[in-house]
């Protein structure tokens, strides 16, 4: 059974169609031979081709109704594709970005969760535990934010799937980690260490206000890209880092110790096992040192 909450305080239960398909799957020995062939790059890649036709066009009005998206938050226009749709830009003036140097914010449309990691860089995502070294492949990378959090922004299909920097700095060159592509959806989680199998891309961004960031996007079943504009010198607040192909994808972020203080409802939440809705540019933690008296 699996939990969303919003920043309000209101919590449900979510569980789609599509969930409890994926609970199956991935739950019986049958099913997760099926989904040796499903899980590997060029299945995913086969699958963008076809999103990227023409005649994917008529999956997109009853995608539309079915995940009961409110099109009037996007820009008006007549999509190529169904990639073309899954990409659509908001309209000015849909979403806020918090502008305010104290607040950490959220660089997409997501649910959220929030787990500390320990001087040793270990942290448990929902049931699995990981090494920070694992997930990056390098131990010494790790070290530097052992004591921070590892902050998990879980897109669903039907979510914007652009993303934004969410601080002004300097982006490093990004390290591209080749892998499967399981979904992100928590019923994988559950039997696979899917953030250390998956295919990845990460870099490191020396915020003006936050310390040195880690930035990482995660690719899943049926994202055969992870669409990363290229590096700039210099990056501001709330300006597009990228965006996702078609799937659920995800977004993790580690912020250093003593650096970020995520808000209480995220922390409680994600103890619970909870996932919390955020939207892009929303404020989801602060900086201590620059909390304005």
């Amino acid at each position: 059974m699996r939990y969303t909450a919003d920043r309000q305080g209101h919590k449900w239960e979510e569980s789609t169609g599509q969930d409890k398909f994926l609970e199956k799957l991935y739950g019986s020995a049958a099913g997760r031979c099926l989904l040796k062939p499903l899980v590997s790059p060029s299945v995913s890649k086969l699958g963008g081709r076809f999103l990227d036709s023409g005649i994917s066009t008529l999956a997109i009005d009853p995608f539309i109704r079915k995940a009961g998206i409110n099109m009037k938050d996007y820009e008006p226009r007549r999509y190529r594709s169904y990639n073309d749709f899954f990409t659509r830009k908001l309209r000015k003036g849909a979403r806020t970005i918090d502008m305010d140097e104290t607040h950490f914010i959220s660089p997409c449309d997501c649910r959220l969760s929030v787990y500390p990691v320990s001087e040793q860089t270990k942290v448990t995502i929902k049931h699995t535990r990981y090494t920070a070294g694992s997930l990056l492949r390098s131990e010494t990378l790790a070290r530097r934010f052992a004591g921070g959090y590892l902050w998990v922004f879980r897109l669903s299909v039907d979510d914007y799937h652009r993303y934004i920097y969410v601080d002004s700095g300097r982006e490093s060159v990004r390290r591209r980690i080749p892998g499967v592509l399981h979904t992100v959806n928590p019923a994988a989680n559950d039997v696979y260490s899917i953030y250390k199998e998956n295919t990845r891309e990460y870099s490191l961004m020396k915020s003006e206000h936050f310390g040195t960031l880690l930035m990482m996007e995660v690719g899943a079943l049926m994202v055969g890209k992870i669409e990363n504009h290229p590096v700039c010198d210099h990056v501001d607040r709330g300006q597009e880092k990228g965006n996702f192909a078609f799937g659920g994808s995800t977004i993790i972020y580690m912020t250093q110790k003593g650096c970020v203080v995520p808000d209480q409802d995220l922390l409680t939440n994600s103890q619970e096992g909870v996932e919390t809705k955020v939207q892009i540019g929303s404020k989801i933690g602060s900086a201590p040192f620059l909390e304005k008296g």
